[in-house]
């Protein structure tokens, strides 16, 4: 049986009248590879800010290796250093080089010396092909190249499990390739990955379970193969339909 990392139960969110997410249940094993689905608005980046715990979810549970991270006596910080999240928009220190992005969460979380943080920083770098960059600052580089560091900076946490919430939206067409080359070699290597993404075709290719989100539902689940060539609901065809891939 596999390890079960992440257990959704009826989990919702709303903003004041709005109702973001209804009643979303849904379970993470060890290597999944989860692609989330659907129009901007379905509230699939907000379900990964749940399971991070950068929103508070309005009712239900998020079940972390047997312990229910909602609850309040859970030390967010230290369940976020488990769990690597890579957002749109990079999220880097803009007056820190590269090799320092990737040092502080280490230091400053793990408590990790900073000989022992710099060797596993130049070791994520280089796995990302960023070694030769570490001098440079932030705003030296190409969108794909900080999308890289971020990355980097996620893995060298050493989490048990990585959220990508549309890594490659941000990006010019031509750095896309390059962001989604690194997150197909990670999922290769057995990480447990959820990823929220408009790349159709690369959902297809590396998932293991694709979610087709609708108005903050789970209208469907299953294998690339059942989502993208034989969607059983009326919403999921209609939206494949419209998109691209």
């Amino acid at each position: 049986m596999s390890e079960r990392i992440i257990d959704i139960k009826h989990l919702s969110k709303s903003f004041g009248s709005n109702v973001v997410l209804r009643d979303i249940d849904f379970t993470v094993n060890k290597g999944d590879v989860t692609s989330i689905i659907g129009a901007s608005g379905s509230g699939k980046s907000t379900l990964l800010r749940c399971i991070n715990l950068l929103e508070t979810p309005t009712a239900g549970k998020i079940i972390f290796h047997d312990t229910d991270i909602t609850d309040k006596s859970i030390d967010p910080t230290g369940y976020r250093s488990k769990v690597g999240m890579v957002f749109q928009n990079f999220n880097l220190f803009n007056n820190m080089s590269v090799l320092d992005n990737c040092i502080i969460g280490q230091t400053k979380v793990l408590k990790k010396s900073p000989a022992v943080s710099k060797e596993l920083a130049m070791e994520y770098l280089e796995k990302v092909g960023m070694l030769p960059y570490i001098k440079a600052r932030p705003k030296q580089l190409s969108g794909g190249q900080k999308q890289r560091v971020a990355i980097a900076r996620a893995l060298a946490m050493e989490p048990e499990l990585m959220l990508f919430d549309e890594p490659t939206s941000a990006l010019d067409p031509e750095m896309v390739k390059e962001v989604l080359l690194v997150i197909k070699e990670l999922v290769s290597e057995g990480m447990t990955t959820v990823i929220v993404t408009h790349e159709m075709n690369f959902a297809k290719d590396i998932s293991s379970r694709v979610i087709f989100m609708d108005q903050g539902l789970i209208v469907e689940e299953g294998s690339p193969m059942e989502i993208f060539t034989q969607p059983k609901e009326e919403r999921t065809r209609m939206f494949l339909n419209k998109v691209t891939y």
